[in-house]
C-alpha cells in the first residue's frame, strides 16, 4: 500500500451548476480543474474510486465527477497528510472553489480552476514540489 497525496486534474467541458452538499449550488466555468486530497489508506484505493462510474457520491469531488471527467492524476508518496501544503500552494497561483474538498480543515479550497491544462499542470507539479513531494505524472489507477 502506497501512501501519499494526489491530485487529480478534471475537465469541465461547459458551464455547469452543481448542488454539492452543505455548499449549495457552485457554478463550474468550462476548463480544467485539480482536486488535492491525501490518502493514508492507499493512493490506488482511493484514486481508483474516484476514477470509477459506479459510487457513492461521498465527497465534494464526487458531485463533480458525475459530470466532470478526470483527465490525469498526479500522486506523490507521503507518510503524513500534505494536500493542504499543496492546496496552498496552488492558491497563490490559481483561483480556488471556496470551501470545496476542505470541510475538514481550515484551507479556502482543495480545488482549483485554470482555462488552460497545460498552465494547470505545471501549478500542479511545482506546488507538489514546493510542499516537499515528488511529484509523478500519468499514475494509471482503476
Amino acid at each position: 500500500m502506497t501512501r501519499g497525496t494526489y491530485a487529480l486534474l478534471v475537465h469541465v467541458p461547459y458551464e455547469l451548476a452543481l448542488s454539492v452538499g452543505e455548499l449549495g449550488t457552485i457554478s463550474f466555468k468550462p476548463g480544467y480543474y485539480t482536486y488535492v486530497g491525501s490518502a493514508l489508506g492507499g493512493l490506488e484505493a482511493r484514486v481508483g474510486r474516484h476514477l470509477r462510474e459506479e459510487k457513492k457520491v461521498r465527497w465534494h469531488i464526487d458531485h463533480l465527477l458525475l459530470h466532470a471527467r478526470a483527465v490525469d492524476v498526479v500522486v506523490a508518496q507521503a507518510e503524513e497528510r500534505k494536500e493542504c501544503a499543496v492546496a496552498g500552494e496552488l492558491a497563490k497561483g490559481l483561483p480556488g472553489i471556496r470551501g470545496f474538498g476542505a470541510s475538514d480543515c481550515k484551507c479556502e479550497s482543495h480545488l482549483f480552476y485554470s482555462p488552460d491544462l497545460h498552465v494547470l499542470l505545471r501549478q500542479v507539479l511545482a506546488a507538489f514540489k514546493n510542499s516537499g513531494l515528488k511529484p509523478k505524472k500519468g499514475v494509471r489507477y482503476g
